[in-house]
């Protein structure tokens, strides 16, 4: 049962609650979310390949330090700025408003990134557009959640949700080679507006309330009544005071949980890492490829697609390995019937032994002049199946261990990844041109190597790490409570 008059419904069949919808309008509105996340997202990298046109136009040099990364570093950090401030937005306003808003601040932000006449407005107006997307990106995982119950229902969409997040990422140098290659840099960013705004109409047409509480408030103002639901809602969010409140909760606990729960420092150290690696390729590529084969910006943004192909097998292993999941609910003795949360890594292990160590190592030493392209291209396609196998793995792992608070322990996450994709590419430069194509890559594949060991950790010792973290424990309490209630629909 998910619903039920108790808990703001008319009955637990109430076809309002998101979670009574039909599939085909679940699937359509996680469609509608994966479609902004992929054409808001590429925004992080879509300019990487014209970096030189760029330097040219402002006086900006490369020549000492990567100055040219600085718009991307700017995203990465306005995105681990604004990440944390969604939760208590969307408890206010609901989710429909929210992404709206949102949507069309970042809109509106793609305007002087497009028309910028110094390097320090693009720096700044990236700034804002990389916390939009952050935003945004969580919306639509809230999106996710607010209307697939349960693990095997939830499982798919967010899988989905991290791939197409992943793939966003490293697409973006491709789709701004396609521009590039015929048009000024200028039109990556009017291409980018144009169809950021054909999109808006639909979204505004299309994308619904999936909130319970703001569904209810909306139904009880029609009906011309209050619920407990709606006045909880009007009692909770009266003046800035309760909103100023529930943000500096908001912001606390991810990072409470960031430094005191160890499950969680590794996660986002891991997850950082594997995602920040995608983003070091935007720099080392062209590095790479121009050394070995004389590529320009633009051959060295498409041959990035390689990623995006591996990040596809990244996911169908995961689809694959949900089977050994789903398959430990015999073996649980915390929780019979419950899928032990540690299985959850096992595409972790692949991905990350085979996947990101294995593929690092491939692109380190097949860096030669006299061996084909394609073979550190197939490098990069091993890292990019990886790290969307250990990304996924490590979200559906919290999502399942942390239950209730799985939300802050994926904003820590979400905290960890942006600030990696913004630090971790800036001594890329240095690191290659120091280390040399070989010993760089295989510097990144042994702490690949070294982060690829904690599911085996978890694995066998899983359950007595979680015993020592009150929260876990709380979260585990709180489950085998709801197993033992009314079952899930």
């Amino acid at each position: 049962m998910v619903g039920g008059a108790s808990d703001g419904w008319n009955s637990p069949n109430d076809p309002e609650n998101p979670f009574n919808w039909s599939p085909v309008r679940k699937w359509f509105v996680t469609g509608l979310g994966l479609l902004a996340s992929f054409e808001t997202l590429i925004n992080g990298t879509i300019i990487t390949v014209a970096h030189e046109a760029i330097n040219h136009q402002f006086g900006v040099s490369d020549a000492s330090f990567p100055n040219s990364y600085w718009p991307v570093a700017s995203w990465g950090f306005g995105g681990a700025t604004f990440s944390l401030i969604v939760l208590p937005i969307m408890e206010d306003f609901g989710i429909r408003w929210v992404f709206l808003a949102i949507y069309l601040c970042f809109l509106c932000f793609l305007v002087p990134q497009a028309v910028a006449q110094n390097f320090a407005t693009l720096v700044v107006t990236r700034f804002f557009t990389g916390g939009c997307v952050a935003i945004l990106a969580n919306t639509v995982a809230g999106v996710i959640g607010n209307i697939w119950s349960g693990d095997r229902a939830r499982t798919l969409p967010i899988s989905l949700y991290i791939t197409i997040y992943m793939i966003s990422s490293s697409i973006g140098p491709v789709v701004g080679a396609s521009i590039f290659e015929y048009l000024s840099w200028r039109w990556i960013g009017y291409i980018e507006l144009i169809w950021t705004g054909v999109l808006f109409p639909v979204f505004l047409l299309a994308f619904p309330e999936t909130r319970a509480s703001a569904i209810q408030s909306k139904r009880a103002r029609k009906l011309g009544r209050t619920t407990e639901a709606a006045t909880e809602l009007k009692n909770e969010t009266q003046g800035s005071a309760g909103l100023l409140i529930r943000l500096s909760e908001s912001i606390k606990r991810p990072l409470y949980m960031l430094f005191t729960e160890s499950v969680v420092f590794v996660a986002t150290l891991w997850s950082a890492f594997s995602l920040g690696t995608i983003y070091v390729f935007t720099q080392s590529a062209e590095q790479v490829f121009n050394g070995l084969y004389g590529w320009n910006a633009t051959q060295a943004g498409y041959v990035q697609a390689a990623i995006v192909i591996g990040e596809l097998f990244g996911f169908v292993l995961c689809q694959v390995c949900n089977r050994w999941y789903f398959a430990s609910a015999s073996r649980n003795p915390e929780i019979p019937g419950k899928p032990i949360p540690e299985a959850r890594l096992y595409a972790a292990i692949i991905g990350g032994v085979l996947g990101n160590t294995g593929g690092m190592l491939i692109y380190a030493w097949t860096a030669y002049r006299s061996l084909p392209f394609i073979a550190p291209a197939i490098g990069l396609a091993m890292v990019g199946m990886g790290s969307t196998a250990v990304v996924i793995s490590i979200v559906t792992y919290l999502l399942d261990a942390y239950a209730h608070l799985a939300g802050s322990a994926i904003a820590a996450v979400g905290l960890g990844e942006n600030v990696f994709l913004a630090l971790l590419p800036l001594a890329t430069q240095s690191m290659y041109t120091t280390l040399g194509f070989h010993w760089a890559s295989f510097l990144l594949g042994m702490i690949s190597l070294l982060l690829a060991m904690v599911p085996f950790v978890m694995l066998r010792w899983g359950a007595q790490i979680r015993a020592r973290s009150p929260l876990l424990q709380e979260a585990l309490v709180l489950t085998a409570e709801s197993m033992s209630g009314p079952s899930e629909k």
